[in-house]
């Protein structure tokens, strides 16, 4: 394992005014994305939208890094430059999510746990060799009055730990991702009280597995609401209890926390990394490492046609542009309609 290199790895992923882009969404995810605009879910338009992404101009003043799909990360541009060259081109890191998705958790109704252990060590070798320098893995957690269940929470962990040992073992920097799920009518405190034992579970399992975590990144939920919660929260209140929650948890030798998006709109995912920010200097970096929250409007704006792409490309800058605002707790609202 060389430490230095994947210090050097996760501090560039979390540098100062800059997010991950994650554009790892599996054929099956961005065919709901594409039927919102009536494009056809054809390998050519996928690899077109990803060259409209990651060829706009001025992206890498705000994006560190891109987490691709296992199709993408082998796709190339029109003019046959690998995506994973042209991001280098732009010091912009290439990375790769690589578990292979959730499965129903035998014996446990409604709970899930993450698979693609099984030949990841081969795996990992040969996305290093074309150019990934870290990787993803996602634990889902359920929530609601009684779930998750406490071997739920530990098997999850433990998955997210040996996944991230693997990482290390061959110099890819490991983004450990336990989510949990704003879905349901949880309140905002419940969702502090599971993402609590989750993050407590998560770094036991990582520092029994010998994890370095600062060569690591982090890559969790917000403290929010339940979709259908009939009380939602304020930006400020989210943040008090996001930050609460991380300072009882997360040691301070992690050198980021990137935050995903979860299902809420560009707006809200922006304002409440921003009301983090404002809070004021933390131990470590809070970014963001948003899907749908910064290609939204990009895909909309595209609508899979080539006069469109300049459109596609000028909202997806806004949108890196206004998260790179809210990671240093610069952003106003007003920069939504620049």
């Amino acid at each position: 394992m060389n430490i230095d290199k994947l210090e050097r790895t996760a501090e560039a992923m979390v540098a100062k005014g800059r997010g991950i882009l994650a554009a790892d969404e599996s054929n099956a995810t961005i065919k709901k994305r594409f039927d919102t605009v009536n494009v056809i879910n054809t390998e050519e338009n996928r690899r077109e939208y990803r060259d409209l992404l990651f060829n706009t101009p001025n992206m890498e003043s705000y994006i560190s890094a891109v987490i691709f799909f296992d199709e993408t990360i082998h796709q190339a541009t029109e003019k046959g430059i690998k995506f994973t060259e042209l991001l280098v081109s732009k010091n912009v890191i290439p990375g790769i999510k690589v578990d292979k998705g959730t499965k129903p958790l035998i014996n446990f109704d409604n709970e899930t746990i993450t698979e693609g252990l099984d030949g990841l060590d081969e795996r990992m070798a040969e996305y290093g060799k074309i150019g990934a320098r870290f990787a993803k893995w996602r634990a889902v957690i359920n929530i609601d009055d009684v779930l998750p269940s406490k071997f739920a929470v530990e098997a999850n962990a433990h998955a997210l730990a040996r996944y991230a040992a693997i990482c290390q073992k061959n110099n890819i920097v490991p983004i450990v991702e336990p989510e949990v799920l704003m879905d349901g009518a949880h309140t905002i405190e419940r969702c502090e009280e599971v993402t609590n034992v989750v993050l407590e579970e998560t770094f036991k399992a990582l520092q029994s597995h010998k994890i370095h975590l600062p060569g690591i990144v982090l890559k969790p939920n917000m403290i929010i609401p339940g979709k259908l919660c009939k009380t939602q929260a304020t930006p400020e209140e989210v943040a008090t209890a996001t930050v609460r929650c991380l300072l009882r948890n997360v040691p301070t030798s992690v050198p980021g926390i990137a935050f995903l998006s979860g299902g809420q709109s560009p707006e809200e995912a922006t304002a409440n990394l921003d009301a983090m920010n404002k809070i004021g200097d933390h131990p470590w970096a809070l970014t963001f490492s948003y899907g749908r929250a910064l290609q939204a409007t990009a895909i909309s704006s595209w609508q899979g046609k080539d006069e469109n792409r300049t459109a596609g490309q000028d909202a997806f800058l806004l949108r890196a542009k206004c998260n790179s605002a809210a990671s240093l707790g610069d952003y106003d609202f007003s920069m939504e309609s620049a």
